[in-house]
């Protein structure tokens, strides 16, 4: 009885200007609160003089938004799946390659099955997935204007490619321009690069809440290692119970440090039986998932 007469209230109060109680009518917008979406104004100057009174209520049910999406379980990695094979790919990106033409990334397993087949039809070297002719080995020159290309369409994942390129050769200034621009178009990877600029303090002041939105953003995203390395900042913190939500959502993609994490924490009481055994067969089947000949061969040929 008493949650449907809040729920009445609730409405009541989505109806009415929270602080001078006008109703919304045709000539009468009403605009929602951003931060806690629970009430609303007929103007500027009732929401300024309604947030004493609101400003508590209104962070923690803003808090509260904020873990409703923080932790979410999303239904893929940011990574994705592989364009050609459609499998999901590998947290490990080194089993994966990114074609300067197009900005996909191709899983191993379909890069090695290609390059077989170009070896044995002596065919022409092109990539795999836009058929665009493959640069010159060792031609930087040419990869730098393919990516470019990219980058000039608004291409997220060739922006943050840049991003790693010029922070690789020290241009720490061009690569927080280009990581900021794709992470501004969404890319999860890119909010991770720069989380990690932050902390490094390269081209960037370091900030510890700066740090913390990116990662949360890019962990928003799907990125596993994002979510490792929150989980990594609530221990810290001593916010235990929090770490562990991050971990259980990291190793659910497949993330191994996170479910070693976890593993620890079930020997200390701090993840309950059915939790830790939920977690392990998620982690193996999003493990498996990633698997198939054509990448067990390209992992041979690797070795090799």
């Amino acid at each position: 009885m008493s949650t449907n007469l809040e729920e009445q209230a609730a409405d009541m109060m989505m109806m009415c200007c929270a602080s001078c109680g006008t109703a919304q009518v045709d000539d009468i917008k009403l605009k929602t609160c951003t931060a806690c979406k629970s009430v609303r104004y007929c103007g500027i100057k009732c929401q300024k003089e309604h947030r004493p009174q609101h400003k508590r209520a209104c962070k923690k049910r803003a808090a509260e938004l904020h873990d409703e999406i923080l932790f979410k379980q999303p239904e893929s990695s940011s990574l994705g799946d592989c364009p050609i094979c459609c499998l999901p790919m590998s947290l490990d990106e080194k089993k994966s390659t990114m074609m300067t033409c197009c900005s996909k990334s191709i899983c191993d397993g379909c890069v090695h099955s290609y390059k077989v087949r170009i070896y044995k039809e002596k065919l022409e070297r092109i990539c795999p997935f836009c058929r665009h002719p493959a640069p010159k080995p060792k031609s930087k020159e040419e990869v730098d204007r393919n990516i470019m290309k990219r980058v000039n369409a608004s291409d997220p994942a060739a922006m943050a490619q840049m991003s790693f390129r010029r922070h690789k050769e020290g241009g720490y200034d061009d690569a927080v321009r280009y990581a900021k621009k794709a992470a501004k178009l969404g890319d999860a990877g890119a909010h991770f690069n720069l989380s990690v600029f932050i902390y490094e303090g390269n081209g960037v002041e370091k900030d510890g809440k700066k740090r913390v939105y990116h990662l949360e953003q890019a962990a928003i995203g799907g990125h596993a290692t994002a979510r490792y390395n929150l989980g990594c900042a609530e221990d810290e913190n001593g916010r235990m119970d929090r770490a562990v939500k991050h971990w259980i959502i990291a190793a659910k993609l497949g993330h191994d440090d996170s479910l070693d994490n976890l593993s620890v924490c079930f020997r200390r009481g701090l993840v309950s039986k059915e939790d830790f055994a939920a977690t392990l067969r998620a982690h193996q089947a999003a493990v498996e998932a990633t698997k198939s000949p054509q990448r067990e061969a390209a992992e041979e040929a690797r070795k090799e």
